[in-house]
């Protein structure tokens, strides 16, 4: 599981190190930390680290030794990747075609965010459509790309991922 903390820690000599050392005791990797000592609130400086842990038993016992050793747990979540495809579609179909599409799609695969753009009309009644999708796991990016290839194809659609 990747995990995100704001954590506040006092300013003082070897913190830092003393606040981070308890992540490797659970078993857990260090992706990322940002150590702002421009953010001071209460004679504490904030530090923002991102780590892999196994399950939440680990996380539990480290906000344990956080607390034992002095260090304020801000925020902490767990993060999640996303995966992100465009794809372009032309053809003759109208805007309510192109939200049908997405709701359908809703219903198969986990969307973090979907934005869609429409061209105008011109004189041939061709229209472009541009998708931006973002998914929650890679197999529903899969899933997605299936569906809105069968769909095209079906419609007469120009089908275009990937831009």
């Amino acid at each position: 599981m990747m995990v995100n903390a704001q954590l506040y820690v006092k300013d003082l000599p070897g913190r830092l190190v003393e606040s981070l050392e308890p992540i490797s005791l659970v078993n857990g990797n260090i992706v990322g930390v940002v150590h702002d000592r421009e953010q001071i609130v209460n004679q504490r400086i904030c530090i923002d680290v991102t780590f892999e842990v196994r399950d939440t038993s680990e996380l539990d016992r480290l906000k344990g030794i956080w607390k034992s050793k002095d260090v304020l747990i801000a925020k902490i979540g767990s993060v999640y990747k996303t995966h992100t495809m465009e794809y372009m579609l032309v053809g003759k179909f109208k805007a309510s075609d192109v939200e049908s599409l997405i709701d359908e799609a809703s219903g198969r695969v986990s969307f973090e965010s979907v934005d869609v753009n429409y061209s105008s009309r011109n004189a041939s009644s061709t229209r472009t459509a541009m998708i931006s999708a973002e998914l929650m796991s890679e197999d529903d990016l899969k899933k997605f790309d299936l569906f809105l290839a069968d769909a095209c194809k079906k419609s007469s659609i120009v089908y275009i991922r990937g831009l």
